[in-house]
């Protein structure tokens, strides 16, 4: 898979969304200084060639362990966004001891959630917003909440479409999150957690915040107002918080005190 380490200080995994590449996270990664930001482009996304095989999430976190391995990395702060949200719940699950702090953004527990419109799960079998920039500017304001400008126009619109994903590649990360879910075990994941929802999301639905909030047991709920890919158009905003939040895991870590999060719910 292809690897990008950058910036120093405590190593923070991101994990992106389905078809993604590591260029879109530009705009996120100006923002979270301080910090040793590890991307990857998961197989047939950007550089990095499909499986010969599908795998379910299980095998995806697996991939991402191996990646940890090879890098020399034993524990990590995770942030998942939409897809990759899901593949960071599955990591922190079947490798508790490799997550330190999770961040889930703008993503769902999976079956049990809120599920998003019928139309914009049928947009989303597609990764032709991937190859057209005028497809992503008609399909923006129903997938994302967002404008077309500032879907297509921007510096995560071009890398959009500069490094599309492979058909087979986005179509493993479909098979991967198939029928899959959080809701039975997510109760177990008991590292700090920080779940930032957007209010005017339509494919990982308010509501899907809350229920993670909710559901984990060392949570911390904020709500910002923005579509899905709030944390790309307005990074400042989501990247504030998750920069708090690990700086409160860094301070109990070095005191050796739990941090007291604020309860579900908080700060909506």
């Amino acid at each position: 898979m292809r690897v990008a380490v950058t910036g120093e200080g405590a190593p923070l995994l991101l994990l992106t969304g389905i078809g993604a590449n590591i260029e879109m996270w530009e705009p996120a990664a100006r923002h979270l200084t301080g910090r040793r930001l590890v991307m990857l482009d998961v197989p047939g996304t950007g550089g990095s060639p499909a499986l010969r095989v599908g795998l379910r999430m299980r095998g995806y976190a697996q991939l991402v362990t191996q990646v940890l391995d090879a890098l020399g990395l034993d524990r990590v702060d995770v942030l998942g966004y939409s897809w990759g949200g899901a593949l960071a719940q599955q990591l922190a699950h079947q490798a508790p001891d490799r997550v330190r702090a999770l961040v889930l953004a703008a993503t769902t527990p999976g079956l049990g959630g809120q599920p998003p419109s019928p139309w914009v799960l049928a947009l989303m079998s597609s990764p032709a917003r991937y190859y057209s920039r005028t497809y992503l500017r008609l399909t923006a304001p129903l997938l994302f909440g967002s404008s077309p400008r500032a879907a297509a126009d921007s510096s995560h619109g071009q890398a959009r479409l500069h490094r599309p994903p492979s058909l087979v590649g986005y179509t493993q990360q479909l098979y991967a999150i198939s029928g899959w879910s959080s809701r039975r075990w997510l109760h177990r994941i008991d590292c700090p957690t920080l779940v930032i929802g957007a209010r005017r999301d339509p494919l990982a639905r308010p509501r899907n915040a809350h229920i993670l909030a909710a559901t984990l047991p060392d949570a911390r709920l904020e709500m910002v107002d923005g579509g899905h890919l709030f944390l790309l158009e307005d990074p400042g905003q989501g990247c504030a918080l998750v920069e708090d939040f690990l700086r409160d895991q860094d301070a109990a870590e070095a005191s050796g005190a739990p941090v007291e999060q604020a309860g579900a719910g908080s700060r909506p």
